[in-house]
C-alpha cells in the first residue's frame, strides 16, 4: 500500500465502494461521485490494463480504446512496477467467470 496515498478521506471512499452490491448501485454511486469524463478515463485505464495484461500491442489498444500512448505507458508502468492491484482484480474476475461457466 502506498502510504503517501492513504488518509481518512480515501479510507472512507474505499469503505463506501466496498458496500456496493450490484452493478446498478455502482452506476448510481459513481454517477453521483464522478463526472462522466472521470468515469470514462478510469474505465479506459482499466480496459488498457486488461489489454496489456493480455499482451496486446499499443496500436491495437489505441484503436480499441482511444487511449493516448502516454496513458498506455502510464498504465503499463503500473502493471510492471505497481502494487499488483490490476492483477488482483483480473484474477478475481477470471475466477468468477470460470466458476459461472461450470
Amino acid at each position: 500500500m502506498n502510504s503517501k496515498l492513504q488518509n481518512d478521506n480515501i479510507d472512507f471512499l474505499f469503505k463506501a465502494i466496498l458496500e456496493l452490491q450490484t452493478t446498478e448501485e455502482c452506476y448510481d454511486f459513481f454517477e453521483d461521485l464522478c463526472t462522466i469524463q472521470e468515469l470514462k478515463a478510469i474505465s479506459q485505464r482499466l480496459v488498457v490494463a486488461k489489454m496489456l495484461s493480455e499482451k496486446c500491442v499499443y496500436t491495437d489498444i489505441v484503436n480499441a480504446t482511444g487511449a493516448s500512448t502516454a496513458t498506455i505507458s502510464r498504465v503499463n508502468r503500473s502493471l510492471q512496477y505497481g502494487s499488483d492491484g490490476y492483477d488482483i482484480i483480473f484474477e478475481r474476475i477470471r475466477e468468477k467467470e470460470e466458476n459461472s461457466n461450470e
